[in-house]
């Protein structure tokens, strides 16, 4: 893509690279080089197809972050108290050489396992992601913070089944006669894949969606099933014992092509419809006309959403569910798979070669979720207490389980905290230096996709805001105090654009059409290409379910995304509305009505809210929108913090709809 301009105005071509599956190629406007308007690029051979034309509210807004008064636009250094936001501008030299010389200290004194680099990046480029700021760190030998807030264990539970095996190609759902959507909001999050969705019913597909909440999404088909949140296993191993036991199982698909059927299936027995019905809280009538459909309706689609995985039962329902589509043989031809994430097509070199005769230093793995209590130097926790943390791409203070345990380890004296963004969001509030750093528009970078077979180029619209600098620069200034070489952590435009230029091919497109069937063209990695329903080394090598029911507090609170942020990106310009939503049923049986202010509480937290009645969910659940920021809320709190630090049944993922409040009516 590229960038054309006349005197004073320009029109550039980029891409987006936010945390949403759809990546959309953009058209940027630049007047006397201050962005005026952000829109969709027309539609091109060079375009994300996905795109379409049209974009999301959040990005044609974009420029109010941009050009927001709560900007950063110089390094700042700590002046009050922790979380006070009084800080004093210093130099960028002055700044990178302080946190130098705290990271050397730490290192001298306790070891790398002391510095904790928390970086998440997830809107950023894949440059920007994974170039120059984690080989750093490696180099350095500290510990690699894994992702395991969001995605960790659905990638986990994938490859227990798939192995490497690519997803299905989203653009071919426009072919399925059955679309299942389990667990994902397309009407919010990857919106042009709920444009595929609408032409796809329009021409005679069956649309069913299961999620506790009549979303944008399930107000549109045909099924809906409201099931309890967490449940999703049991669902999943009923409809896999009703094909059992009503010849819907594709016999010749899982003996040529799935191994652990049989130990599977025996897990399943004892989940009659009649059992599934009461747990889940869903019609049995319901549950069987979905195995009907599943069993005589061809091709199907199954598209995986990240909301199933937020809860302690969140990678058996991903094997639960893909092990259903295997046992049904919908696979093989065009409109037919399982839909997750497209981002391992993309191959491109995006990490720096390790250089030659330097040995790697042995690094430890630590949980994202319990980084909360390493700061806070938790018994039992972590081998040495953490003295420095890098905060960057990332807002803790409101995006992180335990919302409590993480602010009060934030607001400890003895961490020497750096946080590097573009606004002054609620984590920076704590830190001792704030750095500035570029949007997507200050910075060439390469753009992969999770929703599409697309890699694009970002082009960089307009020069850095402010002294801002990217995170690929701040490495190269960090690693240049700590004495590594200047070439290996070379952040130039040269080299930049060098790998940008290797990693592009000559259209938009990684995958023609119907050349991502699965079962034709990518197939599972395991031994003999089978897909695995039964993994005994596994930590789980079958679907369990775990109850958690609470007298004490009977309300299971969803914290879903909205319209408004990206995680809580866009939470400063504009925040989704904080009221907690509750079921006209639950209302009732507590003397609550729209417009009332309630308090949530469970033994973790407690916070006063308005309250807003919502046919929308299912009786026993409550919502508050999740990307809210703690100006949002009268005290400070957010939904997350009623959320524990307790993990996932698979890879140590985080439960945030596993948070149990009860409601009751102030005064």
């Amino acid at each position: 893509m590229t960038a054309t301009a006349d005197t004073s105005v320009k029109h550039v071509l980029t891409a987006c690279p936010l945390d949403c599956p759809d990546t959309c190629s953009l058209e940027v406007t630049v007047l006397d080089s201050v962005i005026t308007r952000v829109d969709a690029a027309p539609v091109s051979g060079e375009s994300n197809p996905l795109t379409d034309g049209w974009i999301c509210k959040k990005v044609k807004h974009h420029a109010k972050r941009v050009y927001s008064a709560e900007r950063i636009m110089t390094p700042l250094i700590r002046v009050g108290a922790k979380g006070s936001g009084e800080f004093r501008p210093i130099s960028w030299d002055e700044a990178v050489g302080i946190i130098g010389t705290r990271i050397r200290l730490a290192i001298a004194t306790a070891g790398p396992d002391s510095v904790l680099p928390y970086l998440y990046n997830s809107s950023a480029g894949k440059l920007e992601n994974k170039f120059l700021t984690p080989h750093l760190f490696e180099r350095l030998g500290c510990p690699e913070i894994e992702h395991t807030i969001c995605a960790g264990t659905m990638t986990a539970a994938w490859k227990q089944v798939f192995g490497d095996m690519l997803s299905a190609d989203p653009l071919d759902v426009l072919r399925s006669r059955l679309v299942v959507v389990w667990g994902a909001n397309p009407g919010i999050s990857g919106t042009h894949f709920m444009q595929l969705l609408t032409t796809a019913r329009k021409t005679g597909a069956k649309l069913v969606v299961i999620d506790p909440r009549r979303t944008t999404t399930a107000s549109r088909a045909h099924i809906h099933l409201a099931l309890r949140p967490g449940t999703d296993v049991v669902l999943a191993y009923a409809l896999a014992r009703w094909l059992a036991h009503n010849s819907g199982i594709d016999q010749e698909f899982v003996q040529r092509h799935a191994s652990g059927a049989e130990e599977f299936l025996a897990a399943a027995e004892e989940w009659t419809i009649e059992r599934a019905s009461e747990v889940c809280g869903v019609s049995g009538d319901d549950i069987v006309r979905l195995g009907e459909l599943i069993a005589t309706t061809r091709p199907a689609m199954l598209r995986v959403g990240w909301g199933m995985e937020r809860n302690r039962n969140g990678g058996s329902a991903h094997i639960a569910a893909h092990a259903l589509w295997v046992l049904a043989g919908h696979f093989g031809v065009r409109g037919s798979g399982v839909i997750g994430s497209t981002s391992s097509a993309l191959q491109a070199q995006t990490k720096v070669q390790w250089p030659v005769g330097i040995d790697r230093p042995p690094r430890r793995k630590m949980n994202m979720n319990h980084v909360g209590r390493v700061l806070r130097n938790e018994p039992g926790a972590w081998n040495v207490p953490a003295k420095v943390l890098i905060v960057q791409g990332a807002n803790p203070a409101v995006t992180a389980v335990d919302q409590h345990g993480m602010l009060n380890a934030l607001g400890s004296a003895d961490i020497f905290t750096v946080v590097h963004d573009q606004v002054m969001t609620d984590t920076a509030l704590f830190a001792d230096v704030v750095l500035p750093a570029t949007t997507h528009f200050e910075v060439d970078d390469l753009v992969g996709s999770y929703g599409s077979f697309t890699v694009q180029r970002n082009v960089a619209a307009i020069s850095p805001v402010g002294e801002s600098k990217s995170n690929n620069e701040f490495a190269s200034a960090l690693a240049r105090v700590l004495h590594f070489p200047a070439d290996e952590f070379d952040a130039s435009a040269e080299r930049m654009t060098k790998l940008i230029d290797q990693g592009l091919q000559s259209t938009a497109v990684l995958r023609a059409p119907d050349s991502t069937i699965q079962f034709r063209d990518a197939w599972p990695s395991h031994p003999q290409r089978r897909a695995q329903l039964f993994t005994p080394q596994s930590e789980l090598p079958l679907p369990t379910f775990a109850n958690r029911e609470s007298s004490s507090f009977p309300l299971v609170l969803l914290s879903s995304a909205t319209a408004h942020t990206v995680n809580s990106m866009f939470g400063d310009t504009d925040p989704p509305a904080a009221v907690l939503k509750l079921n006209p049923n639950d209302a009732g049986s507590r003397g609550v009505t729209t417009g009332d202010i309630v308090q949530v509480h469970n033994a973790q937290s407690s916070i006063n809210i308005e309250v807003e009645v919502d046919e929308t969910l299912r009786p026993g659940v409550c919502y508050l929108p999740k990307g809210l920021w703690r100006r949002s809320i009268s005290g400070g709190l957010t939904s997350n913090s009623f959320v524990s630090d307790e993990l996932s049944d698979l890879a140590g993922g985080a439960c945030f709809n596993d948070a149990r409040v009860e409601v009751q009516k102030v005064g």
